[in-house]
């Protein structure tokens, strides 16, 4: 069991152990399906070679946009020295559909989920059917992507040790049958802290680890003062992102508790690498320029692709090759 703030959280993490169950989904009926369509990635188990195309997935990477998706894929190609074969370029293997993106770099997916956890709950559900249907064993999931920041520099990276809903609950409730279902929503630590060591003596940035809070709304679920409604006063603002503070709270966004359920009850290693675009204890509204933003953006995704360097063993190799060594 795992305790956030006096709340007993059971984990599964433990009881897979090779992160995705090969044997049988969570959900019974699906072995009594002649064929799983997955409508919203375009994918099915008849149309579809699955485990041809997937089977070697080890990390799976998700984001809000498509077109941050998309270059994070070209990112890692260039991270693990992946060559494609002559005459073949990077594709969107969803291309088909219009709802998410996804692409394939050896053994790293790269998945975009849209904005909020409605819609990553939809992603997820069908991304850990596909995974399951290609048979892929001991696989890592990230959530990269951008936040809200409390009390840190903009640009900061933050690593969600928990997360909290917006009645800062560590929980994802879901109306299933009538009735309100509660799943604990669990990351890993180990994993979390391992970012942490990803660090380069180069970087301009800071990596630090914290609580998250995940929101329904990007507007009043997070407090602020710019939405079209609001009916609470600046200081009633200001009181209570200060009391997040208080209790830990780091950073805020609209996907992490989704994540961390959905992970935790399929027995998978999930973690979520945020960058902050502003303090949300000093203002309500990005203002920095489109250029820093993108350097910003770049900055989890670097952290992530040092993990995987690692866990890949090639990491080493190339800091050796930069320092002339063999």
């Amino acid at each position: 069991m795992n305790g956030v703030d006096g709340f007993e959280m059971p984990s599964r993490l433990n009881d897979m152990k090779n992160g995705i169950c090969t044997a049988q989904l969570p959900n019974p009926h699906i072995a009594d399906m002649e064929e799983d369509v997955l409508y919203h990635f375009g994918l099915g188990t008849k149309t579809h070679n699955l485990p041809i195309m997937f089977a070697d997935v080890k990390f799976v990477c998700i984001g809000g946009s498509p077109m941050r998706m998309e270059k994070f894929a070209h990112f890692m190609l260039e991270e693990l020295g992946h060559v494609l074969p002559a005459g073949q370029s990077l594709v969107n293997i969803s291309a088909v559909t219009d709802r998410y993106a996804m692409y394939k770099v050896g053994p790293v997916l790269s998945v975009s989920h849209g904005i909020g956890m409605p819609s990553a709950s939809v992603m997820l559900h069908e991304l850990i059917k596909l995974l399951n249907h290609a048979g892929c064993t001991d696989v890592t999931f990230f959530r990269i992507g951008t936040c809200g920041g409390l009390g840190l520099e903009p640009g900061t990276v933050v690593v969600s040790e928990s997360t909290v809903d917006g009645l800062l609950r560590p929980f994802l409730d879901t109306a299933v049958l009538g009735k309100r279902v509660s799943h604990p929503a669990v990351l890993d630590i180990n994993l979390a802290r391992e970012l942490l060591t990803c660090m380069d003596p180069q970087d301009n940035f800071a990596v630090v680890l914290g609580k998250t809070m995940c929101t329904d709304d990007f507007y009043e679920g997070q407090a602020r003062l710019d939405g079209a409604f609001c009916d609470y006063s600046k200081d009633e603002k200001l009181q209570f992102l200060r009391d997040l503070h208080q209790q830990g709270i780091r950073n805020i966004e609209m996907e992490s508790l989704c994540f961390a359920a959905m992970c935790n009850r399929a027995g998978i290693k999930g973690a979520v690498v945020c960058v902050t675009l502003l303090d949300r204890l000093e203002g309500d509204q990005v203002f920095a320029a489109r250029d820093t933003l993108k350097l910003w953006e770049m900055r989890p995704q670097k952290v992530v692709a040092r993990y995987i360097q690692q866990k890949l063993g090639i990491r080493g190799q190339q800091e050796n090759l930069v320092n002339g060594e063999k």
